[in-house]
């Protein structure tokens, strides 16, 4: 059984380049998340505390979501499929922005009606507004929701999913949209927290049962809980540059799992942080929900 503390820990040294998108799936009682630039897909259940199954894909997966059939939803660079872990299977949809050379999908979530929602960023330097957010519904076809984003990161729902966080990182702020779960449709925004001050941007987010958002903070080196008012209620130091994502897990949902990175670090740096990439979990006293399933 995972020991696991108040304070954050190491449970997985996966080392991963670029750690992200890990989800909680209660059905195998395991975590799924990506390692974006090894083109992974990794799975580990905490209560085996076996080596996690390392599943490699034929491009980059940018981000992931939980299916209501068995396997994922993946935004691969260009474009979205489904995978099956278990058999390999990879089943491509709709490819988007093949005009633009530059950009990849990113960052994504299932909503609250089973959507995939992901959006892109521009790897181009310097880096551009050209990417979007795109909304994958139950027939496979994927629309665009918002255009003009940098880097799309955060977004998670509020409890009663009437809100969507969102952050387009280069500006160093956190969104709010009021969001129609029937339709999908993005309404009022409005700004939710400000990092301007801070040492980090804002990257990964999750969304816990009290209806807080938690951030990981890229260059940050903490996690910032928000409550819904966008206040921040406490911060988490890490001893890692770089946190990317993070979910609740284990039966109760009372573990907050947490994703890291070395990409982008110096070679003093990751002398400085040999425990970039690993896998991170502690107890911060609240539990969080579970994920939504794509209906795809």
């Amino acid at each position: 059984m995972l020991e696991v503390g108040r304070e954050p820990a190491v449970v997985v040294e996966c080392a991963n380049r670029l750690g992200e998108s890990i989800v909680w799936d209660e059905r195998q009682g395991a975590l799924v998340w990506a390692n974006i630039h090894d083109c992974e897909v990794w799975t580990w259940s905490p209560a085996s505390g076996g080596d996690p199954r390392v599943s490699r894909l034929p491009g980059r997966v940018g981000t992931l979501g939980l299916r209501q059939a068995d396997g994922l939803v993946l935004a691969l660079e260009s474009g979205f499929a489904l995978y099956d872990p278990e058999t390999d299977a990879l089943e491509r949809l709709e490819s988007v922005e093949a005009d633009l050379p530059t950009t990849r999908l990113n960052d994504g979530r299932v909503d609250p009606a089973g959507r995939f929602l992901c959006g892109g960023m521009d790897e181009g330097s310097p880096q551009r507004h050209i990417a979007g957010l795109y909304a994958l519904e139950a027939d496979h076809h994927a629309t665009q929701r918002l255009a003009d984003i940098a880097c799309t990161n955060s977004l998670c729902w509020s409890p009663d999913g009437r809100t969507l966080y969102f952050t387009d990182m280069p500006t160093r702020r956190i969104d709010a949209f009021d969001y129609d779960v029937g339709s999908g449709a993005l309404g009022a925004r409005r700004a939710f927290a400000d990092l301007a001050g801070e040492p980090g941007s804002a990257d990964g987010s999750t969304v816990d049962a009290e209806g807080c958002l938690w951030n990981a903070q890229w260059g940050g080196s903490k996690l910032v809980r928000y409550r819904p008012d966008g206040s921040v209620e406490r911060e988490v130091p890490l001893p890692v540059s770089n946190p990317t994502c993070l979910a609740f897990g284990g039966p109760d949902l009372d573990i907050l799992f947490v994703t890291t990175a070395w990409f982008g670090l110096s070679r003093e740096q990751l002398a400085q942080e040999p425990l970039a990439g690993a896998l991170f979990a502690f107890r911060p006293g609240v539990r969080g929900r579970f994920e939504s399933r794509y209906v795809g």
